[in-house]
């Protein structure tokens, strides 16, 4: 199998998962390290991006057909995820980013363990907050994970449906299709910067992405049929395999 099959094989799956409930980079960024391990970190980063932003975007759209967008909270929730990568992907430019890895393990047990015992948590869409707080509340998250998905960026997604879930009172479903939205701002702010230093390849982008907007639009009509406690589940499954990942990098790495 060639170099180009397997990443793109890696991308199709990475669309499937991260139209249910984020966490694509999990399969796509390691394929493309152990498959181009001479190329830069930067490069790599950048052709991920390239591929997976279609797929994101696709989702968005899919959900939005299905799902009531809280676009007055989510419109400026957006701009401030962008804004709060920019920043982040500046920041990781000066600061070096060795003790998140270390604590992001434990950041993500601890979701896990909150999510395994609150048991309704997330089955039902109550949203909490309206108005001025709501919004409020949507850049809060938009900014911050924005500026850590710079910054970072493992698990992006996943936070992003935790903190909705948990601080909006959103289900599953609603989280995850919010969190597309934040993430396609995210993924554009890095693709931006890492496209305008050269840093992607974008004929292996191009093919990627078909792969990974096939592999989105088959998890996002599971997801919406299935409905919140199937992305539940899902989420559960994607924080404990990135527990076990970043728990590894953080000591391989140091």
């Amino acid at each position: 199998m060639t170099d180009l099959a397997i990443v793109t094989l890696a991308s199709l799956f990475a669309g499937f998962v991260d139209a249910i409930v984020g966490g694509g980079g999990l399969i796509l960024v390691p394929a493309l390290f152990s498959v181009f391990p001479s190329a830069t970190p930067a490069t790599l980063f950048g052709t991920n991006k390239g591929a997976s932003i279609w797929g994101t975007a696709w989702a968005t759209g899919q959900f939005a057909r299905k799902v009531n967008f809280q676009w007055g909270a989510l419109g400026p929730a957006t701009a401030a995820a962008l804004l709060g990568s920019l920043c982040g992907a500046w920041a990781v430019t000066v600061v070096p980013a060795g003790g998140l890895r270390k604590l992001l393990p434990l950041v993500l047990l601890g979701v896990l363990i909150y999510t395994l015992m609150r048991k309704d948590l997330g089955r039902h869409h109550a949203p909490r907050a309206s108005g001025a707080a709501q919004v409020a509340t949507a850049c809060a998250i938009g900014a911050g994970i924005g500026f850590y998905d710079g910054f970072f960026g493992p698990g992006t997604g996943s936070f992003f449906v935790f903190l909705f879930v948990r601080f909006m009172g959103y289900d599953f479903l609603n989280a995850s299709a919010s969190a597309k939205l934040l993430n396609t701002a995210t993924n554009f702010a890095a693709l931006a910067l890492l496209a305008a230093k050269g840093h992607v390849w974008w004929n292996v982008a191009a093919v990627m992405a078909v792969a990974n907007v096939a592999g989105s639009l088959l998890g996002t009509r599971l997801a919406l049929r299935h409905g919140a406690g199937f992305v539940r589940v899902v989420f559960i499954g994607v924080v404990g395999a990135l527990i076990l990942k970043t728990g590894w990098d953080a000591l391989t790495r140091g």
